[in-house]
């Protein structure tokens, strides 16, 4: 099959659904700038745009059985980014909701000013995230505290793109569930003291 045969849509399709790489290629090359400046202009941010285009190209490979050929392929991918996007969008609603709990409990300490309730809470949340299990743990830290992509680190740890979601989806759920009333009760604790003590 010559390159140019991939131009013709129905080609380019029949080929995918049986598994030809150099179909796959010919896509990921012709498609690829394209959808990473689109899901770019969803997200405004160039890494989670290419985290989303990534994960259409391995979905496209993933259900290449299921494409139709009189289904533009165009049209197929855009729609992919796109439920991407809305996916990802879900998931940070959740994780803004977890971090905005953090968020507000540190600056009730920060505006209370009172450090030992701020490294109480500290150590708190670390401890939490320590107890995850080993490999959830392993991919949080490189998520949120050394700040890798879900790519740079299914490169990293040699795992699937899905495997990093996944495991970060499964640690805010852990987290969620353990630090909220345990930083409710911190609080309590500190700024009731203080309180008692006629100290605010």
């Amino acid at each position: 099959m010559k390159t140019d045969d991939y131009n013709d849509n129905n080609i380019l399709i029949e080929s995918l659904r049986n598994g030809d790489e150099k179909a796959y290629t010919y896509l990921i090359d012709s498609y690829h700038h394209k959808l990473c400046v689109y899901a770019n202009s969803l997200v405004k941010n160039i890494y989670s745009a290419e985290d989303i285009v990534q994960n259409v190209f391995i979905k496209v490979w993933e259900q290449r059985a299921r494409l139709k050929s009189d289904h533009a392929i165009k049209s197929f991918l855009y729609k992919l980014a796109y439920n991407e996007f809305i996916d990802l969008y879900r998931k940070n609603q959740s994780l803004f909701s977890l971090e905005k709990t953090y968020h507000d409990a540190l600056n009730s300490v920060v505006l209370e000013d009172d450090s030992e309730s701020f490294q109480h809470i500290l150590k708190v949340v670390n401890k939490e995230i320590e107890s995850l299990p080993p490999k959830c743990r392993e991919v949080f830290i490189l998520s949120k505290k050394e700040g890798l992509t879900n790519i740079e680190i299914a490169e990293h740890l040699d795992v699937s793109i899905k495997t990093v979601e996944a495991q970060i989806t499964k640690a805010f759920s852990i987290l969620r569930s353990s630090l909220e009333e345990k930083i409710k009760s911190v609080l309590f604790m500190f700024f009731g003291k203080k309180k008692k003590l006629g100290l605010s």
